[in-house]
């Protein structure tokens, strides 16, 4: 019958010594550095790329903290409140779920706004860029149309003023005679 309690009779015995002709550990290597030790300990040599995996991992290790909360034991019977905690874990785990997935669902409208945002900018200005140069044609248009009228007013004006100079001449001739 186990009550859980350890047994405080049993007591810890060495082995027999053993025989000089039988060892129970391997015969020990030559020590290079002068060390008793059975075992010599030879840090691992890594190669570039894995050193910075393990210093990564070892980073991740010590800065990412354990959590373990309401762990259940591992013996056979429940008590009347483990049923109350599996019920609480549950629900705070189904609440981290609905988190996580309201979260990138947040995410995914966010990034598809911004896509179509863009597209209808990129329209608007392409639609601003053809407006813009169908002004700019109509503009250039008037200047040539103003500069060829000017020209031919000024043309217009030369005959205008050749032939009053001519006349002015004829009549001057005559007025003198």
């Amino acid at each position: 019958m186990s009550t859980g309690i350890p047994n405080r009779d049993l007591q810890v015995v060495a082995p027999p010594p053993a025989e000089k002709g039988s060892l129970a550990l391997p015969p020990k290597p030559p020590a290079k550095s002068g060390s008793t030790a059975l075992v010599e300990y030879a840090p691992p040599v890594f190669k570039e790329e894995e050193e910075d995996l393990e210093i990564k991992l070892r980073r991740i290790i010590e800065n990412v903290p354990v959590r373990v909360s309401n762990t259940s034991g591992s013996s056979a019977g429940s008590g009347s409140g483990d049923f109350h905690q599996y019920r609480q874990m549950r629900r705070k785990e189904q609440d981290r779920l609905a988190r996580m997935d309201a979260d990138y669902q947040r995410r995914k409208e966010v990034a598809e706004f911004h896509m179509r945002r863009e597209e209808r900018l990129k329209a608007a200005e392409e639609r601003t860029a053809k407006k813009r140069l169908k002004r700019q044609k109509k503009k250039q248009r008037k200047r040539e149309k103003k500069s060829t009228a000017n020209t031919a007013d000024a043309e217009q004006n030369k005959k205008e003023e050749s032939s009053d100079e001519e006349g002015d001449s004829d009549n001057g001739e005559e007025a003198a005679r």
